[in-house]
């Protein structure tokens, strides 16, 4: 089947039609206004918007037909579906209108012809060539209506990814702009949220796996998603399964509220540091005390060392023995017998060698105090 069968129409069918151009046009739109979507007065540039698409429509079919070819025309219909995405109206009701329309100017024509008398063929080929014509309209309009969609699409997704870097900022942004932020991007700020920060080549990967709600950014190395609501029934769940299906390493900073989204990403950002292998998704609430740890590992590690100097001035095989014996009697709070269990030696080589750890030690033994840093110094220096 021709896809332009107006072309094969005689030009003299020109002279039929012309004259009922006008009326056609205010019934067609007329008619439109039954479509659920287009019920409403056709004023404004609404109403000018759909009066030009008929009139237009009309027009061109008719200097197609009369030249026998293509005759140039604005891109009306490819506007119009971009117009209609815009003051969100579905395409299946601007198609609507093109049928409704279509068939007010088919009864239209087909009196006309009639009346004028012309072969009961050509009224066929004119209902064939109608229906086609309206055809490549809707492709136009459709055409139109999915590039604004796609355009309003991209839009969103760069107020949103802008969203993620205002809400991480630090020092963090002011809530009026957060919060007209949140609404520019048509995301609903929670009550509480989470920074999820993502490493490894696969992070770009997590992104589309992300809950529906969630939005996300690329940061540098890292991709920083805002999920809300972290801990709501399957939430965390729904994180994982992201993370380990795109084969991804994530840490799942602290739950807070929007303006201390920058505290949640910061804890995340070095919670992922505590990720192995393979591909996890580490919690920074679950590994808080090495976080605090690590927060200052200089720190750390001096505390560590003045706490332990005792075993300096030891031999490297003496050191291990007493440092292992040491984190045993802490571990097993002073009892001879487990410590020398969990050593694998005898009770009385356990007591020697906790005798040697007295001599070292002194009375920071007995003071629980003293106790709890000299664990978290082994800690630290482990």
């Amino acid at each position: 089947m021709d896809d332009r069968p107006w072309y094969s129409l005689p030009p003299e069918i020109v002279d039929v039609l012309r004259p009922i151009l006008a009326e056609t046009a205010d019934e067609m739109i007329d008619a439109v206004r039954t479509v659920p979507a287009y019920a409403r007065p056709m004023t404004g540039p609404f109403g000018q918007g759909i009066r030009a698409g008929v009139q237009e429509a009309l027009r061109h079919f008719l200097a197609e037909i009369e030249s026998g070819g293509p005759v140039p025309r604005p891109d009306v219909y490819l506007t119009l579906g971009r117009g209609e995405m815009r003051a969100g109206r579905s395409l299946d009701s601007l198609l609507a209108a093109y049928r409704v329309g279509a068939r007010v100017a088919w009864r239209r024509f087909a009196a006309a012809g009639v009346t004028a008398g012309l072969d009961p063929q050509m009224l066929y080929l004119l209902a064939e060539s109608l229906f086609a014509y309206i055809d490549v309209l809707s492709a136009e309009s459709a055409e139109g209506h999915a590039l604004e969609q796609s355009a309003m699409a991209s839009e969103a997704e760069l107020r949103r990814r802008r969203l993620v870097r205002l809400l991480i900022r630090d020092p963090p942004a002011d809530p009026s702009a957060i919060e007209g932020a949140a609404g520019d991007a048509a995301w609903p700020l929670p009550r509480e949220l989470a920074a999820v920060a993502v490493g490894g080549p696969e992070r770009e990967a997590v992104i589309p796996r992300l809950p529906a709600d969630a939005i996300a950014e690329t940061i540098g190395e890292l991709v920083c998603a805002i999920v809300p609501d972290p801990d709501g029934p399957g939430r965390r769940a729904a994180v994982q399964r992201a993370i380990l299906d795109a084969g991804a390493s994530a840490a799942l900073g602290t739950t807070v509220a929007p303006e201390d989204a920058p505290v949640s990403f910061a804890r995340a950002h070095a919670a992922l540091q505590h990720v192995g292998d393979p591909p996890a998704l580490v919690v920074a609430r679950e590994i808080a005390g090495e976080l605090l740890l690590s927060n200052d590992r200089q720190l750390a590690s001096e505390l560590a060392a003045d706490r332990l100097a005792p075993l300096d001035n030891l031999s490297s095989g003496a050191r291990a023995r007493l440092r292992a014996t040491l984190e045993a009697w802490l571990a097993e709070q002073g009892r001879l017998g487990p410590v020398a269990q969990r050593l694998g030696v005898h009770p009385q080589t356990a007591r020697y060698r906790l005798g040697r750890l007295r001599e070292l030690f002194g009375d920071r033994l007995d003071d629980p105090d003293e106790r709890f840093w000299l664990e978290l110094a082994l800690r630290v220096s482990g």
